[in-house]
């Protein structure tokens, strides 16, 4: 408040005045975008919920095969959602084995190593990823990683179409999220637990991985989470790179091998609904129902994920002073 206001409680009640409008302005325009963001989500699970009611009111479709068997092929009547979470859930699991290892230490490096310029440098280089469109990633899996691929283990081992190719590129892609929030995380650890461990005789590597990370636990857990769940909603690499053809799958007939194999092509929940709603589909027909059906499946997975990895923050973070 200036000295004129000081003097002059009219003005300064206008000052007063003036602020207050302009907090409540603010106040009311963040309710409004959180309730916009409320009312989306809602909306876009509305409208799932209504499609895929119409999907399970067919007299072909049964919620207990949907959930419960093992076979996707909608030209014979046969609605089990399984191959395709299990082509998700494979790409899924070697992306997190490849961005994993790679983006906690190149976190570790730039939180625990890098000087400030070269972290100013390498951060934003690493971020870069985040935008490159994922159709080169796809193209980049089909024209690059599964030629190195079939030169290594073989033609006849590695189909054309492949999981370990795309699942290598969707690890490349997820990178980023995994070193940018766990360099978040590893920075926010207080620098005298570093000091302490010093002074203790550690070196630097120690004092790292033996103190650091632990301490960031929760953050690098959270951040793991979030790019588990960008890898299960991936679209383009895994269509363009996995195939399109489920892998369907009968257990006690076929070996675990032959299930989880990583060199032949599988398609996941996303390159359903790509493949399936870029062709030529009837309003409230069946395969253009089950494109919601199986949307609706994928939400719940992508929230659960989103639900653990906050409670993953909540029950082991750790505060300090």
């Amino acid at each position: 408040m200036t000295d004129q206001a000081l003097h002059d409680p009219g003005m300064g009640q206008k000052l007063r005045s003036s602020r207050n409008v302009t907090e409540r302005i603010i106040l009311v325009t963040l309710l409004v975008c959180g309730a916009i963001s409320i009312a989306t989500t809602l909306g876009i699970l509305w409208t799932l919920g209504t499609e895929s009611l119409l999907f399970f009111r067919d007299p072909e479709v049964t919620i207990t095969d949907f959930f419960l068997t093992t076979a996707w092929s909608p030209q014979a009547g046969s609605f089990g959602i399984w191959p395709l979470i299990l082509g998700t859930l494979l790409i899924t699991v070697i992306a997190l084995l490849v961005a994993i290892p790679i983006g906690l230490c190149a976190a570790i490096y730039l939180s625990e190593y890098a000087s400030p310029r070269v972290r100013g440098f390498f951060k934003p280089v690493l971020e870069i990823l985040v935008g490159i469109p994922t159709v080169v990633f796809g193209f980049f899996a089909i024209t690059f990683m599964t030629p190195i691929l079939r030169g290594i283990f073989g033609n006849d081992v590695v189909g054309f179409f492949n999981v370990l190719s795309a699942g290598i590129v969707v690890g490349i892609l997820i990178i980023p999220l995994v070193s940018s929030l766990s360099e978040d995380a590893l920075s926010a650890v207080p620098d005298s637990l570093r000091q302490a461990a010093y002074a203790m005789g550690a070196s630097k590597l120690e004092t790292s991985l033996r103190v650091v990370v632990p301490a960031a636990l929760s953050g690098i857990a959270a951040g793991v989470v979030i790019a588990m769940s960008r890898a299960v909603g991936e679209t383009m690499v895994v269509t363009l790179a996995a195939g399109a053809s489920p892998r369907n799958f009968m257990f006690g007939q076929e070996s675990l091998w032959d299930i989880v194999n990583p060199f032949v092509g599988a398609q996941t929940m996303t390159g359903y609904i790509v493949i399936t709603a870029s062709g030529d589909l009837s309003y409230n027909t069946i395969d253009y129902n089950s494109i919601f059906a199986i949307g609706l499946t994928l939400f719940f997975m992508t929230l659960g994920l989103n639900s653990l990895s906050r409670r993953i923050v909540k029950r082991y973070r750790q505060e300090y002073e």
